[in-house]
């Protein structure tokens, strides 16, 4: 019995500690969630649950997938009445440059959200790009969870204070030109082809897959890149040509 109670005080004191946490993020994204339970969800990693299956909330995937469309869809409105003399062409690297992993990760660092993240201690370990990957994942999930729960508004609002913000910066130092895109016009130029892309390896579980792919010119291989998805691997794999050619 004893036992017993002491679990029912840890669940209590860990679901009040965890309401707390959360009510400070809230504050720092300046929205009061309806549903606490979609926060929680969106910040709720796979490995949470394998770890503690009792838990009593799915994981952030189908939010991450929804959230992942509304961020899009949010960015491309705003790019497309900031820039009304650019052409598609021009506004879907730009597009692209906000709304990879690296600029999600980065805003998630902004707001400080990695600490409130639930995964498990195998993945609490992990740094540096699969953290990245991770943190990236829950922002959009998040962004899933604000749509869910306050429709457009809060959302857009959400999204041009924390993600549009670093609209200037990419347009300023040309983020949106990429490794792929700059080596594609260097290649052009130079040897009148265009690299081409071939998966060489994959590994890993489903959500943390992990890709090997190789840059040709024509049928050599040039250089080798790896990424969590085959679009990072590519770029990966471009940067690497074009440090080799320099």
């Amino acid at each position: 019995m004893a036992q017993d109670k002491q679990g029912l005080y840890y669940r209590y004191s860990h679901t009040r500690n965890m309401t707390i946490s959360l009510s400070l993020l809230e504050e720092k994204i300046n929205y009061k969630f309806k549903n606490k339970d979609l926060l929680r969800e969106a910040l709720t990693h796979k490995s949470y649950i394998n770890e503690k299956p009792s838990w009593d909330l799915p994981h952030n995937e189908r939010l991450e997938f929804l959230g992942d469309a509304v961020l899009e869809l949010v960015t491309t409105e705003e790019l497309f009445k900031r820039y009304p003399d650019f052409p598609e062409g021009k506004l879907t690297p730009i597009r692209s440059a906000l709304v990879n992993y690296q600029m999600l990760a980065e805003v998630g660092k902004d707001i400080g959200l990695e600490k409130y993240i639930f995964m498990s201690r195998g993945e609490s370990k992990d740094r540096g790009r699969a953290r990245d990957v991770i943190l990236a994942n829950a922002m959009e999930a998040v962004i899933g969870s604000l749509y869910l729960d306050g429709h457009y508004k809060p959302v857009k609002d959400f999204i041009n204070k924390f993600v549009m913000c670093k609209l200037e910066n990419v347009m300023k130092n040309e983020l949106y030109k990429d490794s792929k895109s700059l080596l594609q016009e260097i290649i052009q130029e130079k040897l009148r082809l265009t690299p081409t892309y071939k998966v060489l390896s994959e590994s890993g579980p489903d959500h943390k897959k992990k890709f090997v792919i190789g840059v040709y010119f024509g049928d050599k291989i040039i250089a080798k890149g790896t990424g969590f998805s085959k679009q990072e691997a590519e770029v990966d794999a471009a940067k690497s040509a074009l440090e080799q050619s320099e």
